[in-house]
Parts: C-alpha cells; structure tokens; sequence
C-alpha cells in the first residue's frame, strides 16, 4: 500500500512512478480525499505483458476491501501494448483505492509506470462580468 493524499498528487509534478508487482500478488494505491468535485486521474502502463485494474471507494481505513463500492470492476488491461488511461470523479469524502492486480500471473512480475493527477473544478464567480 502506497498512501496518497491530494496535496502529495498535486506535488507529483509530470513525474512517473514505478510499481514492482511481484506474481501472484497485487498492490494498492489509496488516495485520501476530503474535498468533492475532485477529478482523479491517472495513465499507466504494464511491462512485460498485461495487468489487471480496478478502482474501488472506502468510506473508512476500517472498511473491508471487499465491501467497498466497486467505481471500475477489476478489468484485464493490455498495458503492456497500449497506455491505459482513466478517471474518476470525487462524489464523497473518503479513499480512493486504485488497484494492480497480478494475481492470475503464476510466475512473472510486473512493472507499472504510472501517472496521478487530481483536477479541482473551475467554479466560475461571475467577477471577470463588466
């Protein structure tokens, strides 16, 4: 588990990180929000072969995985081939969990390279009206 909060995405800058994801395991990115009307996104790529992905909502660090709403269902993606690439709105406050998932891999270890960035939305005031 690698822990976010919005600020530390904002400061991630155009910068990649990088995920090793040994076989038969999967890793987790949570994004703590508090703020809504957030867009999360993000654009990955997998190395060697493909990579399982899924984003699901956590009210709370005490709720189960597999009670949390599911936002996208776990989907085999050919992130090796193609960059993948994807977002989310912030409806509530909470934990955003972005999740790689190589457990149908028995042998190999991956590599993902990804990318976050939150967008705040524009809210328009009126001030630039003559």
């Amino acid at each position: 588990k690698i822990p976010l909060t919005v600020e530390e995405i904002i400061n991630f800058g155009e910068s990649n990180r990088e995920l090793f994801i040994k076989s038969s395991t999967y890793s987790i990115i949570p994004i703590t929000v508090t703020e809504m009307g957030l867009t999360i996104s993000w654009i990955f790529s997998s190395d060697p072969k493909s990579i399982s992905f899924s984003v699901v909502y956590q009210e709370s660090e005490d709720t189960p995985l597999d009670q949390c709403k599911v936002l996208i269902p776990m989907t085999r993606c050919n992130s090796h081939k193609e960059t993948i690439r994807g977002q989310v709105k912030v409806r509530n406050p909470g934990i955003y969990a972005l999740i790689f998932d190589n457990t149908f891999s028995r042998f190999i270890s991956k590599r993902v390279f990804y990318h976050l960035a939150v967008e705040r939305p524009v809210i328009y005031d009126g001030s630039d009206f003559p």
